[in-house]
């Protein structure tokens, strides 16, 4: 809960794979608040139990009314990538942001083979973007091999999600301005 809300505020990326990666431990447990505070919230100083409880049990029951307690995201967790996706079309339709354009078209050829491999060819590209950085933090986890190749691709993936990231910031406290 602390680091969601840390990460919200200072890296937008992150906090959308932390918490893909918290609704997936949801999942192992069973969507259950009693393993879950067993098996997480057990693990944090006494004072912040009661508070994660009350997070993780609102994650959960959200979980539940939105259908996503095998697979999918929160509502919450689409709404930051579709704002992600919607400051992304606008940068790449500006002319005042060479820089980020140079770096979409360096991850794009990665993207699209990501998409055509995934079968996912209607997904949004940022969404890929995700996938592919979240699932080799679950490779880099079970301490997995990482291929040259895709070491090279979650370079370039990475790169370009950390300057929307960036230009996401910049556009949150007003400083991003488009003619």
């Amino acid at each position: 809960m602390n680091i969601a809300r840390l990460l919200k505020e200072q890296n937008i990326a992150e906090y959308l794979i932390y918490m893909w990666q918290v609704e997936d431990m949801i999942r192992a447990n069973g969507c259950d608040l009693d393993r879950v505070e067993e098996k997480i919230i057990s693990r944090f100083p006494e004072e912040d139990r009661a508070a994660l409880k009350e997070w993780y049990g609102n994650l959960i029951t959200m979980m539940y009314e939105e259908n996503v307690r095998e697979s999918g995201h929160l509502q919450i967790n689409r709404n930051v990538l579709q704002n992600l996706i919607e400051l992304n079309n606008q940068l790449l339709a500006s002319p005042q942001f060479p820089f980020y354009t140079a770096a979409y078209f360096k991850a794009l050829p990665f993207i699209v083979e990501l998409r055509s491999k995934n079968g996912k060819k209607e997904e949004p590209e940022l969404e890929t973007c995700f996938e592919a950085l979240y699932g080799v933090m679950l490779l880099r986890l079970q301490k997995k091999e990482i291929t040259v190749e895709t070491a090279k691709a979650i370079e370039a993936i990475s790169s370009f999600l950390s300057m929307l990231a960036n230009y996401y910031e910049k556009d949150k406290q007003g400083e991003l301005k488009f003619d």
